[in-house]
């Protein structure tokens, strides 16, 4: 219960706050919530490093998940607004940050465990090294934004205004089409990773050491991809690559299912670790196309499709509990399938 308290409760806030972080930010307020965002987050990484008790690690998380919202999406949302003819590109640069970082965190506790410090000393370490990012982040000249009517911006100010906001960009068929796509493709990024090792010792009956080769595989396919797809946006399309690689995709993954020998298991996860790259990029770039202006409304319809899109993870779990993992498996074909039908038909789609 504790830890379903932990992993919910503050989740369920981020989704109420985050939509209103991102308005607000529209009217100008981005460098306010982004600064008080970070000191949030360093705050809330320190607190978790001194949390004793459940209650304390509780307000910790709380405070952490709608601090890393303002602090770390609407950044995000302020690199999308500087150069908008070149987010495909920066987006790419972001997702290869993200990788980075996910590949030193393990690194990291494991090499401070072996010295005696702990998860306590990497939070710290964490908190720390936030500080230095906030002070480089407080440092920044965010662009003024155009005035508003002010009948306009007090409607959107209110709660009513805000939710209208929302549910008008939820009403309109272009941005759901990126939302949507964002939740499926998302079955080849976070979803597959989660259920990676589980699938090699469950239903390819290896041995967990020969699991934890295949994660790393995957990990390293990824890092590789994300440092690869910079240089191809360069010279390709974002949503042709999207189209070809997906469609790349839909052969991969069934070879990988099929397969039976670990070593073409390992070389197909690595393909098609290596032919998500840029999913996550590029239709997140377009996202913010959609919303020429908005970028911070674009990061709110963004966090509420997340939330319904966590409950995909759990269909998928109860899937695998009826009818097997390896069955379950097979789901994720809907990834690249849903690209390939609902990606626009005109490869280089001017930006607006």
């Amino acid at each position: 219960m504790q830890i379903g308290l932990l992993l919910g409760l503050p989740a369920i806030l981020s989704g109420f706050l985050d939509p209103l972080f991102g308005v607000l930010s529209d009217l100008g307020r981005r460098r306010l919530l982004v600064v008080a965002g970070g000191a949030s987050f360093a705050v809330s990484l320190f607190l978790t490093a001194a949390s004793g008790s459940f209650w304390m690690l509780l307000a910790s998380f709380t405070l952490f998940y709608p601090a890393s919202g303002a602090f770390v999406n609407l950044s995000q949302a302020e690199l999308m607004d500087r150069q908008p003819d070149r987010r495909d590109q920066n987006m790419a640069r972001w997702t290869l940050a993200g990788s980075a970082g996910a590949l030193m965190g393990p690194l990291l506790l494991g090499g401070l465990a072996g010295v005696g410090v702990g998860w306590r000393g990497l939070y710290a370490a964490i908190g720390a090294a936030s500080l230095v990012a906030l002070a480089l982040a407080a440092r920044v000249a965010f662009p003024a934004k155009p005035r508003r009517r002010r009948r306009r911006k007090a409607n959107v100010v209110s709660v009513r205004g805000i939710v209208a906001a929302v549910f008008r960009a939820l009403a309109n068929r272009e941005i759901v089409r990126w939302l949507v796509l964002l939740e499926l493709a998302n079955l080849m990024l976070d979803v597959l990773f989660g259920f990676l090792a589980l699938y090699f010792v469950e239903s390819a009956r290896v041995s967990p050491a020969q699991a934890a080769l295949a994660v790393a595989a995957w990990s390293g396919a990824e890092l590789l991809g994300d440092a690869l797809i910079i240089p191809l946006l360069e010279r390709v399309d974002g949503i042709a690559w999207l189209r070809w690689s997906a469609g790349l995709a839909l052969i991969a993954w069934p070879g990988f299912l099929l397969a039976e020998p670990m070593a073409l298991k390992l070389a197909l996860v690595v393909v098609v670790g290596v032919l998500r790259s840029g999913w996550y990029a590029v239709l997140t770039a377009r996202l913010y196309d959609a919303l020429p202006g908005r970028s911070g409304l674009a990061v709110g319809v963004g966090t509420v499709a997340a939330s319904l899109g966590s409950l995909i993870p759990v269909g998928l779990g109860v899937l695998a509990q009826a009818a097997g993992l390896r069955a379950a498996m097979w789901v994720l074909l809907a990834a690249p399938l849903a690209l390939v039908i609902g990606l626009p038909r005109a490869a280089g789609q001017k930006r607006r």
